[in-house]
């Protein structure tokens, strides 16, 4: 039985240990330290019981439950590792060479027994990309791309193609999580100007035109990641370019695909334009999370039929991260961004924190739900190198610097089975912790002598969108659609300032006309979706932004004729006239 605590894994210049997960955070015994700097790679089992590690001289494999070396295999240059589902093989690739003469090289794809420790097939895999062999998880079948075509092995007998998959330049598959039905899907890259396309098939059915589970086709494709929801009934995929041709984005451009197994397929719609940086499955597999557009970013969660369930608004973050259980979502903004973290009650949409971790290269959630692992590592930064370990609260529970000589080069969580640990009711008090937290505040804004002794404005080089709930109303009432949500939100919003701006006057000053007579002017070019109404909206605002004119000139000490005097006397009339028919939109 593995521990009740997850163990961290900290490889770097200073060797390769394991520290005992929250609340204590000493050296583990479980695994003694190897000292050194030739440790290149380590890898947990699925169920976290095996580790396995390569010091630059052997591959080694031990027990976390009994603490004992397994296997020790002669492998000097391995640099990926990777156990099966049910820890029945391991898989070891080292980089593919050719000998000086041109011949080919030996097998670099090694598939050891982790029982008895033998060889029990060796390939040729020359790219580190898609390198191990993918398994269902009973390990039923095994699935390898060889020459743009899926190879299948079942009951891990590798001397046996079982079955073949072959479309015309398979370039990616992957297979479907969870138990039978086996479900893959694969995607062939466009040419010739033929489109890509991603194909959904159920194991072993891939014989005939109709025998795919879906199809969507696309063209804007050089690239593409596909992501299986838990349950296995749909695929996100994120297709990129890597040129965006019409020059909004140096990253290229991306689409946001969903193809459910049913035979459902529809392009998700993002409303704002620009790259996307990430998108989550939960667990429940009943939503998914983007985040995407142009900083400050977007984050949406939307449900099956790809409609937005709940809009975060806009913020500096990149990345999403769902919670084992899937109840807490955390958005951050890492790499480039200041690493700023929000965390959020899924099932009520209600924020618990905003911790801020500088510099971090690596997020990763504990396996009980309740903590979270940021880490700045090298080369990906070689300064300041070091990990943290949160509470979803906020809190730091513990902190571990690297020296200035020394490099973080990866940390991890042992990994545990679903349902090892059961999912905790979400409390929004931030736990006690002894650890201070040393963010360095945010810099003020730098503002020039001749400004600084006056009141500050608050002016913002974006306008900030709040979060906002996107569920559909209940009862006879029609959902709204986006530019009517659009619309209520902005009138809301004027309806606030004209109140505060009420509110704020003192009982003996008049208020003044300058904010009414300017309000036409702050509203956007909004659509009713009636021709006539907008025709009515745009002569009311020429007429408007005409007495606006006059007045100025009458200001500047010209004299007004008689009909001009008399329109600016409209004004008051034609402000409402407006406000009506805005309204009504």
């Amino acid at each position: 039985m593995a521990p009740s605590t997850p163990l961290l894994t900290v490889r770097g210049s200073e060797g390769l240990y394991m520290v005992n997960g929250p609340p204590h955070f000493t050296e583990s015994t479980v695994f003694p330290r190897e000292s050194g700097k030739n440790c290149k790679v380590y890898t947990f089992s699925k169920d976290g019981t095996l580790f396995a590690w390569g010091n630059g001289d052997k591959v080694n494999t031990i027990s976390i439950t009994n603490k004992g070396l397994l296997h020790s295999f002669d492998l000097p240059k391995a640099v990926c590792l990777e156990f099966s589902p049910k820890n029945t093989v391991l898989a070891t690739w080292q980089p593919y060479t050719t000998s000086k003469d041109g011949t080919a090289g030996l097998p670099n794809l090694q598939l050891y027994d982790v029982k008895n420790g033998t060889c029990l097939k060796s390939f040729i895999q020359k790219k580190m990309q898609n390198w191990c062999p993918s398994w269902s998880e009973d390990e039923i079948i095994c699935a390898r791309n060889v020459n743009n075509e899926v190879h299948f092995f079942e009951n891990n007998n590798f001397d046996t193609i079982a079955n073949k998959l072959h479309l015309q330049k398979i370039n990616d598959f992957v297979l479907s999580p969870g138990p039978q039905p086996y479900k893959v899907a694969v995607y062939v890259p466009g040419s010739k100007g033929a489109p890509s396309f991603v194909r959904l098939y159920q194991y072993p059915n891939f014989a005939g035109p109709h025998a795919a589970l879906a199809n969507k086709s696309f063209f804007k494709a050089d690239k593409v990641t596909m992501l299986w929801n838990k349950k296995a009934t749909a695929v996100l995929v994120i297709a990129s370019t890597d040129v965006d041709k019409t020059g909004a984005s140096y990253y290229g451009e991306q689409t946001l695909h969903y193809i459910a197994t049913n035979g459902e397929s529809a392009v998700v719609q993002l409303p704002k334009s620009g790259p996307i940086y990430d998108v989550a499955w939960n667990s429940s597999s009943t939503e998914f999370c983007a985040v995407y557009g142009f900083m400050p970013a977007k984050a949406t969660v939307f449900n099956l039929k790809c409609d937005p369930v709940f809009d975060f608004g806009t913020g500096p973050r990149n990345a999403a991260y769902f919670s084992p259980h899937g109840h807490i979502l955390v958005l951050a903004g890492f790499g480039n961004l200041r690493g700023q973290m929000e965390v959020w009650d899924v099932k009520n949409y209600k924020l618990i924190s905003k911790p801020v971790a500088s510099d971090s290269t690596y997020f990763a959630w504990c396996p009980d739900g309740e903590h979270i692992l940021t880490a700045t590592c090298a080369p990906r930064l070689r300064v300041n190198n070091g990990y943290k370990v949160w509470h979803y609260t906020g809190s730091v529970l513990h902190k571990h610097d690297v020296p200035s000589n020394a490099e973080l080069w990866q940390v991890s969580w042992q990994p545990f089975l679903d349902g090892i640990f059961p999912a905790k009711r979400i409390t929004y008090q931030a736990v006690p912790s002894e650890v201070p937290n040393d963010e360095p505040k945010v810099a003020t804004a730098y503002r020039p002598p001749a400004l600084r002794n006056k009141p500050i404005t608050n002016s913002k080089l974006h306008e900030e969108e709040p979060p906002q709930n996107m569920k559909p109303h209940t009862g006879n009432e029609k959902p709204l659609s986006k530019t009517a949500l659009k619309n209520q939100r902005k009138h809301e919003a004027k309806k606030a300032a004209k109140q505060e701006a009420k509110n704020d006057q003192s009982p003996d000053v008049a208020p003044t006309p300058t904010p009414q007579s300017t309000s036409w002017n702050t509203v956007s070019q909004a659509t009713s979706g009636d021709p006539e109404v907008d025709k009515k909206i745009r002569n009311l605002k020429k007429k408007l932004k005409a007495i606006e004119q006059l007045k100025e000139q009458a200001a500047a000490g010209k004299q007004l004729e008689k009909n001009q005097l008399e329109k600016i006397q409209k004004e008051k009339a034609l402000l409402q006239e407006l406000e009506d028919l805005e309204l009504g939109i």
